[in-house]
């Protein structure tokens, strides 16, 4: 499945923005990734902390084959040594293991979570042990697709702002600045700043 955007939003950016019209021009409609599942995509992000992506596939992927699949039931039945065996850290295990007994208890409700507004999701998932603003901002984005996620604590966006923009450094004012005139479709620009940071236009290059 692919993050949900379209014509409508990449033209609203377009009026709103000249410089982040032409990114969207160049590079076109961006095909990303999402997965639907919370209580999935909230394993995957902790199995994937500090290690590359090629690892974190091949971890993940020993962890499906041993559980069938990811679900609150299958994680709380599984004892420690099984995700140890899998590649996963003994630490990273405790939060996976702490996650899923939260919600098979009741104690944590992922669906009413799935319903409150970002503000109070990206508050509810970085009390947990193991995910932090940034990670409950990216799950906002490429699991609930929340239309409006801009991370000012994002490197890559960051980055593709200072190419964008010409900016030698993206401070918080400059940022908030940015998040304005951007929303109500700041996760699609988010996209497009990524796409920047990582080379899609080669000769945007960054000022710092």
């Amino acid at each position: 499945m692919n993050f949900k955007y379209g014509k409508k939003e990449m033209e609203y950016l377009k009026s709103r923005d000249r410089r982040l019209g032409e990114v969207i021009d160049k590079v076109g409609r961006i095909r990303w990734t999402v997965e639907p599942d919370l209580f999935s995509a909230i394993v995957q992000n902790i199995v994937s902390q500090q290690i590359s992506g090629k690892a974190a596939e091949s971890i993940l992927a020993r962890v499906v084959e041993r559980l069938g699949e990811i679900t609150p039931k299958s994680v709380d039945k599984a004892d420690v040594n099984a995700f140890r065996a899998c590649g996963v850290s003994l630490r990273k295990t405790e939060y996976i293991k702490e996650f899923a007994a939260k919600v098979v208890s009741g104690e944590l409700d992922l669906a009413a979570v799935a319903k409150m507004p970002d503000t109070e999701v990206v508050a509810a998932l970085s009390s947990l042990r193991g995910i932090g603003v940034w990670t409950a901002e990216m799950l906002l984005l490429f699991t609930l697709q929340r239309p409006d996620i801009l991370s000012y604590g994002d490197l890559g966006i960051h980055r593709g702002m200072r190419m964008v923009y010409r900016h030698r450094k993206i401070t918080k004012k400059l940022f908030a600045k940015y998040r304005r005139r951007l929303s109500p479709c700041g996760s699609v620009a988010s996209l497009y700043f990524w796409m920047v940071a990582g080379g899609a236009i080669p000769e945007l290059t960054d000022p710092a």
